[in-house]
């Protein structure tokens, strides 16, 4: 799981707890909520008593009109029509593991652990908490109310829920024959950065269809800023700055943090994003870019790069260090090196052998692209 994320150039998280590592720190919010009156025994378990938490609901929406004060359920995962009181402690089981702890003998319900430990390391109040839809309730409704309870705090200042995934219009599940692993798809030949940028395309309240044609349409997109970033520091334009560039590389910075504070629309930054590269693109080919705008270009093709983290090509590095070195091709040293041996051969007239490494080169999946100025840039298929 690591590797796969690190694969995917997601940050790794300050803190990696186990909530084995903290069965003493659920222990003593047990024992808080206890002292408070929300919590009863039965038959070895504790109970959270939702009827004493009044804002229970507050994030499912849940009505709990109905619900029979007292009634109790055991299992970790159940639907709103069944809500009830849930466990905090569970008594052991014939051949379950439990620990003996100052409350008793048992194991931690699923609930008590996520409160315990986000706020021993994030704070009795935190500012994001995010997680699937299918846990606004009841886990993350049993998270606030057991937290809530205990402190007299807001638990999270703000629920981020993702939606589920699509595969090919359809539920993902093993039984379909449509469950992909990251390596998976790497075996098949497709790259971290494509999957990266499919995965981040969509905003995460709306369900992303995965398929396979929209995994190449993100290599494509990859590929056009990869180029695009390529094509300014390769190319050269005549001297001077432009007013208007000036002005469009603003346009496009302000319309790109719009759409990621607007509940981060990553759909709407991407746009941004392409809509200057079609322009600087377009301004280019008239001639009306000139070699002092290149800089607020790059700049600001950097500020989106350090949240989509697309333009430094490392998925060959990166495929090869998960062992699939047929997927990752030849390295970028290696292919400088051809590179670099095709132009010496361009140079002294020699263009059967330059256009045969040309040939090579595509046939391990690189293409050369020769500027108008005698240079040459390359990328990979």
């Amino acid at each position: 799981f690591l590797e796969d994320t690190r694969t995917l150039n997601i940050q790794p998280p300050e803190h990696l707890a186990r909530a084995t590592d903290h069965i003493d720190d659920m222990v003593r919010l047990i024992q808080r909520l206890s002292e408070k009156s929300f919590t009863y025994s039965s038959d070895g378990s504790i109970y959270f008593r939702i009827a004493k938490f009044p804002g229970y609901g507050k994030l499912s929406k849940i009505d709990l009109s109905g619900i029979q004060a007292g009634a109790r359920v055991d299992v970790d995962r159940y639907e709103k029509a069944d809500a009830r009181d849930f466990a905090l402690w569970k008594a052991p089981k014939p051949g379950e593991h439990f620990w003996e702890t100052s409350i008793g003998p048992g194991r931690p319900g699923w609930h008590i652990e996520c409160s315990a430990m986000a706020m021993k390391y994030l704070g009795e109040t935190f500012d994001i908490h995010t997680g699937g839809v299918d846990l606004i309730f009841p886990h993350h409704e049993n998270e606030i109310a057991q937290s809530e309870a205990a402190t007299g705090k807001p638990f999270a200042r703000f629920w981020l829920h993702a939606e589920f995934l699509l595969v090919e219009s359809e539920k993902m599940s093993k039984s379909l024959g449509n469950f992909y692993t990251l390596r998976d798809l790497f075996a098949r030949g497709h790259r971290p950065s494509a999957l990266r940028f499919l995965l981040a395309s969509v905003p995460y309240r709306r369900q992303l269809n995965f398929t396979m044609d929209g995994l190449q349409q993100a290599a494509s997109s990859v590929e056009r800023l990869r180029n695009f970033v390529a094509r300014l520091k390769t190319e050269k334009f005549p001297a001077g700055q432009s007013d208007s560039m000036a002005g469009r590389v603003r346009q496009a910075a302000a319309d790109f943090e719009k759409g990621l504070e607007d509940d981060v629309n990553t759909a709407q930054a991407l746009a941004a994003v392409f809509d200057l590269v079609r322009d600087v693109n377009t301004a280019i080919d008239r001639g009306k870019f000139r070699q002092g705008d290149a800089p607020q270009v790059l700049a600001a093709m950097q500020e989106f790069d350090s949240i989509f983290s697309l333009l430094v090509d490392e998925d060959a590095a990166k495929l090869r260090a998960l062992g699939f070195d047929a997927a990752a091709g030849p390295d970028d040293v290696e292919i400088e090196a051809l590179v670099a041996e095709r132009q010496a051969a361009r140079k002294r007239g020699d263009y059967r052998y330059a256009d045969r490494m040309r040939e090579q080169l595509a046939e391990r999946g690189i293409i050369l692209e020769d500027t108008r100025d005698g240079g040459v840039r390359w990328k990979r298929k």
